[in-house]
């Protein structure tokens, strides 16, 4: 894993000299059209080589069914990163989008299509937001076994805003059509 940055400082950008504070951030990774895996490797990959982005830990690999999307559809492959960051919400949401579409995401009126990648931002760190752009916390996560199971596995004691302990959330939902995929793993260089 990456090294991590004291989060207890604030880190000024080098150019403008702009004092920014480090947030944690919990970013959800899906897929489940084309190399599944490798869509999410990629996007593990891009995650850590963002400028001012430190991955801080990977969950494990789930699969599970598609919720709420068009007959037929595939498994998906989810996981979860942590992340400490000194990027405003709207600069990480702009990059996730960008690596979505580094990925072939194509986009259509159908709700819940499948995807090649799907990089929902969750929480960072004390923000809110509620403009068509980008929503934070992530308004469905909360009710998501697929998010709050493998953020759970990388931060038991993670507080949901607004919702309460992940820990709560989970027990409240369970895990039902979850399965670990524990042949699969995510790395970060």
């Amino acid at each position: 894993m990456t090294e991590t940055p004291n989060p207890n400082i604030i880190d000024a950008d080098t150019l403008t000299g702009e004092m920014r504070p480090i947030r944690r951030a919990v970013l959800a990774l899906g897929s489940n059209l084309g190399d599944k895996m490798a869509s999410l490797q990629g996007a593990v990959e891009a995650i850590a080589d963002t400028p001012d982005v430190w991955v801080t830990a990977v969950s494990p690999v789930y699969e599970t069914q598609a919720v709420d999307s068009p007959a037929g559809a595939d498994t998906f492959l989810n996981a979860v990163l942590l992340v400490d960051t000194t990027l405003a919400a709207h600069r990480l949401m702009d990059r996730a989008l960008a690596i979505e579409d580094a990925f072939d995401r194509e986009r259509s009126e159908v709700v819940n299509a499948p995807r090649t990648l799907d990089v929902d931002l969750i929480v960072v760190g004390d923000r809110r937001s509620d403009d068509e752009h980008l929503r934070l916390p992530h308004p469905r996560a909360a009710e998501r076994p697929f998010v709050l199971k493998p953020w759970y596995d990388v931060e038991p004691d993670a507080v949901f805003p607004d919702r309460g302990p992940i820990a709560e959330l989970l027990a409240g939902l369970g895990t039902d059509g979850l399965v670990q995929r524990e042949d699969l793993a995510l790395d970060v260089e």
